[in-house]
């Protein structure tokens, strides 16, 4: 016997490292194996590298060479096969029919080694797990439950209605954002060249008369040296603290404080509540309707919320949950949720519709977001328009002074 170090996926599908004594590799992969793992690899304790046969060979290339799926490509084979399996087809000519069709390699090379693991005997939630940065727990969870309760296509077709909603979402928010942003662009940009070209032309013919330009002029000319001499140096200050915000907001204490101070913004915040509560009653619901303990069901739901107060609102509900005090309680009491979430919850429970209730205050959230997006974009291109043009008025009042101070010195 020997002592061998080896990596696998776990039945929750997370990677699961240890040492095990066996009598070679293959020993220590068969009994991974039965305990429900896919393995990944296995070595000798004290020795070289070596991967856990073919198996191994096929998933790290997979997981680590391909890269992960986009979530696009999730959502469309989700889509196409369960509308494959409503049909009547299996499951092994359903992936068949996804993989001749792929467009991509990488899907291609996804797809062919899932439906090899499921050709092997294996569940395709099992197969799923072997690709955590392409599928999600949500995702995994939610196969299991379906394969687990004979509804495999149904449950795809609900999983697949979850992803194209959170995509729907996401590009809306995306979208609505282009114009006031490439308005900025252009609003700056013009600002930049009246500072840094147009103004400074008038130096020469003031200096030539011996004159001095008027006050407004002179100020923004300064203004306009400084941009030309240390604008870049300023930019890159900004990409600095950019960085440094970045990686102080993955430390636990200010993401929190950060994501609290979001959700209490005066018009954002209102829009990220909206968000935060549409994303969480829509996972929620979809993990209850697939026949997903409740417990199970926030474990999951916890990883898709991204907002750290909302996290500390999920586990003080979990907590209240396994005590049989409910979710609504905890939820209404952490300030986080609108009201009208709490409101829906708690009639949920009392009706035994969690799951139901749940997707409803999704699409009523989902819709006030969307609402509040498109007044969000409403008043700030507006403003954006006004700021802009009143500086620009400003620059150009400044000219107009010193043309008019030129025409005095000429008179």
């Amino acid at each position: 016997m020997a002592a061998f170090r080896y990596v696998a996926i776990d039945p929750a599908g997370k990677l699961a490292r240890g040492v095990m004594d066996a009598a070679d590799e293959a020993a220590v992969v068969s009994r991974l194996r039965q305990q429900g793992h896919i393995p990944m690899r296995a070595e000798p304790a004290a020795g070289g590298f070596a991967f856990a046969g073919p198996l191994g060979h096929r998933l790290l290339g997979l997981e680590f060479g391909s890269g992960a799926l986009r979530p696009g490509d999730v959502t469309n084979i989700t889509r196409e096969l369960s509308i494959m399996l409503a049909a009547g087809q299996d499951l092994d000519r359903a992936l068949r029919f996804l993989v001749e069709t792929a467009p991509t390699a990488r899907l291609r090379a996804v797809l062919a080694g899932l439906r090899d693991t499921v050709r092997d005997g294996g569940s395709l939630a099992t197969a799923l797990a072997a690709h955590p940065r392409s599928f999600s727990r949500l995702y995994v969870g939610l196969v299991r439950a379906g394969e687990a309760g004979g509804t495999l296509a149904a449950t795809l077709e609900r999983l697949a209605a979850l992803l194209e909603r959170q995509r729907a979402l996401s590009a809306t928010i995306t979208s609505a954002m282009i114009y006031p942003a490439l308005l900025m662009i252009a609003a700056t940009g013009s600002v930049t060249l009246l500072l840094t070209v147009v103004l400074p032309q008038f130096v020469p013919l003031f200096a030539q008369n011996g004159a001095a330009l008027p006050p407004s002029t002179q100020l923004l000319i300064d203004v306009g040296d400084l941009v030309a001499a240390d604008g870049l140096y300023a930019v890159l200050a900004v990409l600095l603290l950019g960085l440094a915000a970045r990686q102080a907001l993955r430390r636990p204490g200010p993401r929190l404080a950060a994501d609290r101070l979001l959700l209490r913004l005066p018009v954002i915040g209102g829009l990220a509540r909206e968000t935060l509560a549409a994303r969480f009653t829509r996972t929620l619901g979809t993990l209850l309707l697939n026949g997903v303990p409740l417990i199970g069901a926030l474990a999951i739901v916890r990883e898709a919320i991204g907002n750290r107060a909302g996290l500390a609102a999920i586990d003080a509900a979990t907590l209240s949950a396994r005590g049989g005090a409910g979710l609504s309680r905890p939820l209404g009491e952490a300030g986080i949720f609108p009201p009208r979430t709490i409101h829906l919850l708690r009639l949920g429970e009392e009706t035994a519709q969690l799951g139901a209730m749940a997707l409803r205050a999704a699409e009523i959230h989902e819709e006030k977001a969307r609402i509040g997006l498109q007044r969000l974009v409403a008043l700030l291109v507006p403003a954006i328009t006004i700021l802009m043009g009143a500086v620009i008025a400003g620059i150009v009042s400044s000219l107009l002074l010193a043309m008019l101070s030129l025409n005095d010195l000429a008179g």
